[in-house]
């Protein structure tokens, strides 16, 4: 019976790609840093945790929520037929279960936080439901997401801060443009099947190529974003070394895929993403604590 649970617990984590949620953690916590360097006092242990745990519950609750919402999508598609929904390897119940629980946890650490975190907890929620039906009706689906991804800095700050202020505003905007810009290559690979099913993206709209332009400009956008930050109290060198570390990365991750080849887009999207929001987390907290 343990090891059946268990076994259970590892296919709901997998089904939502739970050790993804690295790509946007070391955002919510750089928002952190930057909430603390305006305010010039650190934040507690409590509201660090909090943070950790409603960053983990909106994740974790939209990524339930998509598989939900798109499974007769995935059945169809046979990138995505053998997820762990259509494939039968987790019951219905049992994603809706964990759903709840996870935008349970964001609520119940929300209100933990702050009134304000709380108040604007269904706008946050709100956004995650209506990215996963995007596709459906607008190819602004990888911006959407940029937004829902983008909640995690600037919700970090309200936690702490309880306003908004411009630097978390051009952090929000950095992540908004970063994941915009990765989202569109990983939605090549269903360049043919969105096609074909009406579904949209910027590649089944614009086409192959121009999607390879547009996440080029969202990529390039973020990294002035990124710059303009330096302008925080308690930034300096050694953030804008972490940001030109950030830009080396990104353009090694334009180097994996071309629009004649995209053999290495597991290795662009996974890999070197996890890898970008990991440093410029790190080189921000280092000038920080420096």
């Amino acid at each position: 019976m343990t090891q059946t649970k268990s076994n259970k617990l590892t296919a709901l984590l997998e089904m939502i790609k739970f050790s993804h949620t690295v790509f946007a953690f070391p955002f919510a916590l750089m928002g952190v840093v930057l909430a603390s360097l305006v305010s010039g006092s650190p934040p507690t242990f409590a509201q660090v945790l909090w943070i950790c745990l409603a960053m983990v519950g909106a994740r974790t609750g939209a990524m339930g929520l998509n598989r939900i919402i798109d499974v007769r999508i995935d059945a169809a598609n046979p990138r995505t037929a053998e997820r762990h929904l259509p494939a039968g390897k987790v019951s219905s119940t049992e994603a809706w279960l964990l759903v709840l629980g996870a935008f349970g946890l964001l609520i119940l650490a929300a209100g933990m936080l702050n009134p304000l975190c709380l108040k604007l907890t269904p706008l946050a929620i709100g956004f995650l439901v209506l990215y996963s039906y995007c596709k459906r009706f607008t190819s602004l689906a990888h911006v959407i997401l940029g937004i829902c991804l983008a909640g995690a800095p600037v919700g970090a700050w309200i936690a702490l801060r309880g306003d908004i202020g411009w630097p978390v505003v051009g952090l929000g905007l950095a992540v908004l443009f970063w994941v915009a810009g990765f989202d569109v290559f990983y939605a090549l690979q269903d360049y043919e099947f969105d096609r074909e099913q009406g579904l949209f993206s910027i590649p089944s709209r614009y086409g192959i190529q121009r999607a390879f332009l547009i996440a080029r400009l969202f990529h390039a956008t973020m990294i002035v974003l990124l710059l303009m930050l330096v302008y925080t109290p308690g930034l300096g060198v050694i953030y804008l070394l972490g940001v030109a570390v950030v830009s080396g990365l990104l353009l090694y991750e334009h180097s994996l895929v071309r629009p004649d080849d995209l053999s290495r887009l597991d290795a662009a999207f996974f890999n070197m993403n996890g890898t970008i929001s990991v440093t410029i987390f790190l080189f921000t907290l280092v000038d920080a604590l420096v």
